[in-house]
C-alpha cells in the first residue's frame, strides 16, 4: 500500500486538471491475468510459466482445493501471488454444465459460503482482505442480485465479473468495484491471436484490462499451454508498457487515484 500510495503522489501535481489515470513507471497499461476454479492445470502448466516471466497473478480458488494442492496454493502466496474467493461450491444456474445449482439460493446463503470460503483462504495465506470473482460470472443467486450483499457484508474489497471479450477498463471514475469487467477466453483456445490483441487494444487505450482464465493445457474451457505462452512473451517482450499485476492490487491503485481525484476536487 505505502508504494502505491507514493506512486500515486508523483502525479498528484498534475492530476488536478486531468481525470486520466497515470500508471506506475510510466507504464502504458495494466493487465491481470486471473485464473478460475483451482484447477490442477493451474498449478502444472500456468504457474511455472508465469514464474518464468515473472508475472504475478490471481488465482480465484474454491473448496475444491485438497491435501494434495494445499501446499502448492499456499507456496504460491508466499511468491506474492494472490489467492481470491470465488464462492465455497461454485453455484450456477441449473441451465449451466455445473454439479451445484443456484436457483434455491439465497443471497444470504451465498453470503456464508463466501464468508467461509474467506476463513479457508486465510489459513492458506494469512490474509484478511479478499476480492471475489462471482461463479459462471452470475451475479445473482434464486433470481435476486447479492452485489449489495458483498457490500453491506464486507465479505469481498472487489468483485470481478466476466465474459466480456471487449472489456478495456477505461472510466475509472464511474467504475463500480464490484462489478469490475473481464475478457472471458473462449473453450479451445489455440493460438494467442486474440488475447495478444486484447491487450495490445488496452495498450492502446492507455486502460486495464483482465484476462479471466481456466484450464491451461488441460482441464476444461482450455487455454493450449502454446498460447498461453506466446501471450506471456508478448507481455514479457512490451513489459515496458504493460503493468502486469495482480487484481487486488491493480484495483487498490485504481482507488488510491479516485480518492486522491476526489480530494484535488474538492480543493479546487
Amino acid at each position: 500500500m505505502k508504494k502505491i500510495l507514493n506512486l500515486l503522489g508523483l502525479f498528484a501535481c498534475c492530476a488536478v486538471k486531468s481525470q486520466t489515470i497515470e500508471w506506475p513507471n510510466h507504464k502504458k497499461a495494466v493487465i491481470v491475468l486471473t485464473y478460475d476454479d483451482a484447477l490442477q492445470s493451474q498449478l502444472d502448466v500456468a504457474v511455472p510459466q508465469l514464474r518464468n516471466a515473472g508475472f504475478k497473478a490471481t488465482f480465484f480458488l474454491t473448496s475444491d482445493i485438497d491435501y494434495a494442492t494445499i501446499p502448492r496454493w499456499r507456496a504460491l502466496a508466499k511468491k506474492g501471488f494472490e489467492l481470491a474467493n470465488h464462492s465455497l461450491f461454485h453455484p450456477c444456474l441449473s441451465s449451466k454444465d455445473n454439479p451445484v445449482f443456484s436457483d434455491n439460493y439465497t443471497p444470504g446463503r451465498m453470503a456464508c459460503e463466501i464468508d467461509v470460503m474467506n476463513n479457508l483462504l486465510f489459513a492458506l495465506d494469512g490474509k484478511s482482505v479478499r476480492t471475489y470473482a462471482y461463479p459462471c460470472t452470475e451475479t445473482t443467486v434464486g433470481g435476486v442480485d447479492y452485489v449489495d450483499t458483498l457490500r453491506q457484508y464486507n465479505l469481498a474489497k472487489y468483485a470481478r465479473i466476466g465474459g466480456d471479450t471487449g472489456a478495456v477498463i477505461t472510466d475509472f471514475s464511474h467504475l463500480d468495484f464490484f462489478r469490475v469487467p473481464s475478457m472471458g477466453v473462449d473453450d479451445n483456445t489455440d493460438t494467442a491471436d486474440k488475447l495478444i490483441g486484447f491487450v495490445d487494444s488496452v495498450r492502446q487505450r492507455s486502460g486495464m484490462g483482465v484476462i479471466m482464465f481456466h484450464g491451461i493445457g488441460g482441464d476444461y474451457i482450455t487455454t493450449s499451454s502454446k498460447a498461453h505462452q506466446e501471450l506471456l512473451d508478448h507481455l514479457r517482450k512490451n513489459r515496458d508498457s504493460f503493468w502486469i499485476t495482480t487484481f487486488q492490487e491493480a484495483m487498490d491503485y485504481v482507488a488510491q487515484w479516485r480518492a486522491l481525484q476526489a480530494t484535488l476536487t474538492k480543493q479546487h
